[in-house]
């Protein structure tokens, strides 16, 4: 049986650069994105590298609750029809907004960065475990340091501001990560953390700009922000997708699980926030508010 992936946000970036490395590695991957045309090209350059399995696209807005459902439904059917295990999830996803936005009336950054991959993966893990010894990897990012800690809503008091909001919640999902390595040990579904680290990509092109995207306090050291976002996000995706890579494919790691695989490809602690009880039992409760695995 073939070993597959399943790549979310694999059309560009990180996530592309992901994808090839998953492809060289032998599995046999599929990229999920919004865009037909740039699946395609995704694609083609996948295959373009002689992969021991042709790769492919689906599409998916995983900015859509509903749509990250249909996505599952379509995984799930495509394994269970196939017989080949799903040997790796890769949720890649990840977007930052420099103004307040909603999606189906939750706030955006929550929703893409936390909320769309949760929900994936809650409706794969069936198959997942299936087919273990399987992986999930969830990409995150050094913005958790500056994340608010409070989970009991969506959106915490004050103003928006896209960084410390984007920061909050891949908290959110870092959190959610180490809790469900813990839910899911001993049956065979390792899962990892992994940060990029940063890099060039979509995302931060442009935004990453915005002194509009940080807190008043921060915007009065601009220039030594800007400076190091700009520091933080010039290198190639190609060197950001390591980490994701490792957390996918290393034998070390066989048997392991809840790591967070640092931008050096090599595990590094996590930070103590995200190991918190209190903080991922509170943000289990408003991913089970806002995101029902099940619907009626």
């Amino acid at each position: 049986m073939r070993k597959t992936a399943v790549v979310t946000a694999g059309t560009a970036g990180i996530g592309l650069e992901t994808a090839l490395g998953l492809a060289a590695a032998g599995y046999a991957v599929t990229v999920v994105g919004r865009d037909a045309d740039r699946g395609a090209r995704a694609v083609a350059r996948i295959d373009a590298t002689d992969p021991a399995h042709r790769s492919r696209f689906l599409s998916a807005d995983l900015g859509s609750l509903d749509d990250v459902r249909a996505l599952a439904d379509r995984i799930t059917a495509d394994h269970a029809a196939c017989g080949d295990p799903l040997t790796v999830l890769v949720n890649n996803i990840g977007a930052m907004f420099p103004e307040r936005l909603t999606l189906d009336g939750v706030e955006a950054s929550f929703v893409v960065n936390h909320l769309s991959p949760y929900l994936l993966t809650e409706r794969l893990l069936p198959t997942l475990t299936a087919g273990a010894p399987s992986r999930i990897v969830n990409v995150t990012s050094g913005a958790v340091a500056l994340a608010k800690r409070r989970f009991d809503a969506v959106e915490p008091p004050g103003g928006y501001y896209g960084f410390h909001w984007y920061g909050r919640a891949k908290l959110a999902n870092l959190a959610y990560t180490l809790d469900l390595a813990a839910r899911l040990d001993g049956t065979g579904v390792s899962v990892f953390a992994a940060d990029p680290g940063g890099a060039a990509t979509d995302m931060t092109s442009g935004t990453m700009t915005d002194p509009k995207i940080v807190s008043p306090a921060l915007r009065l050291l601009w220039p030594l922000v800007r400076r190091r976002f700009e520091r933080s996000t010039s290198g190639p995706a190609s060197a950001a997708a390591r980490p994701s890579i490792a957390a996918a494919t290393d034998e070390t790691l066989t048997g392991r699980t809840g790591l967070l695989i640092g931008a050096q490809a090599r595990p590094v602690a996590p930070p103590r926030a995200a190991a918190d009880p209190r903080l991922a039992e509170a943000v289990r409760r408003l991913s089970e508010r806002h995101a029902p695995v099940t619907t009626t």
